[in-house]
């Protein structure tokens, strides 16, 4: 028999936006489209649920290629990066070590964090020793004192070694505007651009290096939302091309001085949007300082994984949530990609975490080639939306900024931390009430996992080995799991652990499906919990909850049969454990009026519940 050939014209007629419409209103039965289907950003815009080409149309951003201003494509016409670890050469002997074993493992780009104590000819030496410098991209931080200095001694390193210094590619990490948000270090604007003079005037030496850091990492850190890192990352970067013209310095040498170190957190294709638009508004900014060669514009990003969703608890679902980050950075087109090892929430890095983190990548780009293709979320319907969307939210706040008298003013001011401490806090009772989800720590955590012995103190936030100062606001060092994880380390440390028990009763269906609910709630404070297959009576029930030890007893049932159950129930506990019932019935204040006052529902705040009842049992 002949074989039918498929004619996609023929078989699969177009179909009008009108009529996906109507198809989708006559399901939705009477429901409105835009609350159902439509999704409000964080970002401030909304996403339609779908896209069409007329969508795109006058989207100027899929004329563009790869290569070519304004670079929403990527400022080169590959899309190859550098995997980056990043090393503390608090030792320089032990850091060398240490690079020379990783760079044998796939790694092409180091991150070292000086010890500024030790910096000298001597360290530069012991420290480089046996790397080609030509071969990897070198990258440095130091006390922003002292980082002038630095580049001098890479300099005369280079050279004594032979290399041609104008062919070294690396960075070093300067910025001072970062250290006054997250120190709290108070510096009059006149010597933030005294230091970022002299790293240009020192950048001469080392012409390939970039040598002024614009660290919206610490803002994604600290909860900021995608169009806020972005927007305020823009405004930083402008703050230090002002600085420089001012102080007499060409905007080309000015923008080429300059290196975005990025965060990249779990939105995952908000995240490639971000760096798309990033390139592109960048693009823009640099223009209106009108330097001479187009490539001045080119914005060269360092992308890092966020630590502000990652998690104590169940800390291995940390490889899900960086593998996903770094699909994101790579895909967008980053220069450079570092992946922090997943249990760096609670402790150094090991050789075991590390080697996982420099893996993630080799794996997109080793298996699954991703540098094979450069941009390959161009001419998505949905990715070019989402990237004009966030660059229209994040050009409003810069124009803001700007209006307000750029970055250094809204630092000084305190507006940034003050706008970042709002959205860490919103953030943080999304959390709360599982808006926001956090595998294993809010919902569906693994229910007899121990954590306190496996913390240790965290270092200082840059790392520098400098103290905490004090003048100026600082961002939030915060974490989205904080608080879950305080409630569930209190219970680790109670003389007793908090017993659930699960009185079940009445309808199978309802009453599975609300002890699953119930225990995976409590189980989120650590609590134990004890689930039943079901009770013949209400009194059966309350005796096993007390004969097993019991501190709360949850009543698990539907809601036509609560009205009976409950009065029964609680009656029969007579105070001695807490008493819950699962959901929120029709005849709750009927409930409430007879004492009963605790349920726990999918409306419930969990955090705030969960610290009511550690409150009663952990005294």
């Amino acid at each position: 028999m002949a074989e039918k050939k498929l004619n996609l014209l023929a078989d699969f007629p177009a179909v009008t936006t009108a009529e996906w419409m109507a198809k989708i209103e006559a399901d939705l039965k009477g429901a409105d489209f835009s609350k159902k289907l439509v999704w409000r950003t964080n970002e401030g815009f909304n996403v339609m649920p779908f896209y069409r080409t007329e969508d795109v149309a006058a989207l100027k951003t899929t004329e563009s290629a790869p290569g070519e201003f304004p670079y929403v494509r990527g400022i080169k016409t590959d899309n190859s990066w550098y995997v980056r670890q990043n090393i503390d050469a608090k030792d320089a002997k032990v850091a060398n070590t240490k690079a020379l074993d990783v760079l044998n493992k796939g790694v092409d780009s180091l991150g070292f964090k000086l010890n500024k104590a030790e910096l000298g000819s001597a360290y530069i030496a012991t420290l480089l020793d046996g790397i080609a410098a030509d071969c990897v991209e070198l990258n440095f931080t130091v006390c922003i004192r002292r980082s002038a200095e630095l580049v001098g001694l890479l300099a005369d390193y280079f050279k004594s070694k032979g290399y041609d210094v104008a062919k070294l590619n690396g960075s070093i990490n300067c910025d001072p505007m970062n250290r006054m948000l997250l120190k709290g270090k108070k510096l009059d604007k006149t010597v933030v651009a005294q230091f970022a003079k002299a790293m240009v005037d020192a950048q001469k030496q080392l012409p390939a290096y970039r040598v002024l850091g614009v660290n919206s990492i610490s803002l994604n850190n600290a909860g900021a939302y995608c169009a806020q890192e972005l927007g305020y990352a823009l405004a930083w970067g402008a703050q230090y091309i002002e600085m420089l013209t001012d102080a007499g310095v060409s905007a080309d040498a000015a923008a080429n001085a300059i290196k975005f170190n990025m965060g990249v957190g779990g939105n995952y294709f908000m995240e490639i949007a971000k760096i798309r638009a990033a390139r592109l508004l960048w693009a823009m900014v640099v223009k209106a300082f009108n330097p001479t060669t187009e490539s001045a514009s080119k914005m060269h990003i360092h992308a890092e994984t966020s630590t502000f969703n990652k998690t104590v608890y169940d800390a291995h679902v940390n490889l899900l949530r960086t593998q996903t980050e770094a699909m994101s950075a790579t895909l967008a087109g980053v220069e450079s990609l570092t992946v922090n090892p997943f249990d760096v929430t609670f402790k150094e890095g090991d050789d075991f975490s590390e080697r996982i983190a420099r893996n993630q990548q080799l794996l997109l780009r080793e298996e699954s080639h991703f540098d094979k293709v450069t941009d390959p979320s161009a001419g998505s319907y949905y990715i070019e939306n989402l990237t004009a969307s966030l660059a229209e939210q994040a050009w409003k706040r810069f124009l803001d900024i700007q209006s307000k008298g750029g970055f250094f003013a809204a630092v000084e001011a305190g507006q940034v931390q003050t706008d970042m401490e709002a959205t860490a806090n919103a953030r943080l009772k999304d959390v709360s009430v599982r808006k926001e989800v956090l595998l294993g720590t809010n919902q569906f955590p693994n229910f007899n996992e121990q954590a306190a012995q496996k913390i240790t103190d965290e270092a200082c936030v840059c790392k520098c080995g400098c103290s905490t100062e004090s003048g100026l606001a600082k961002l939030p060092q915060v974490r989205a799991a904080q608080e879950f994880e305080a409630l569930r380390l209190a219970t680790e440390k109670a003389a007793k652990r908090p017993k659930a028990f699960m009185l079940t009763i009445g309808s199978l269906a309802m009453r599975l499906a609300r002890a699953q609910f119930s225990c995976n709630f409590l189980a989120c404070a650590g609590y134990e919990v004890v689930d039943n297959l079901g009770f013949d009576t209400v009194e059966a029930g309350v005796a096993a909850a007390q004969k097993a030890g019991a501190d709360i007893i949850v009543l698990c049932s539907s809601d036509d049969e609560y009205a009976e159950f409950a009065p029964a129930a609680f009656k029969a506990i007579n105070g001695k454990q807490i008493f819950i019932v699962a959901g929120a019935p029709a005849c709750m204040e009927d409930l409430k009026a007879q004492g009963i006052e605790n349920f726990i529902n999918v409306r419930s705040n969990v955090l705030e519940t969960l610290k009511s009842f550690n409150a009663q049992l952990l005294k």
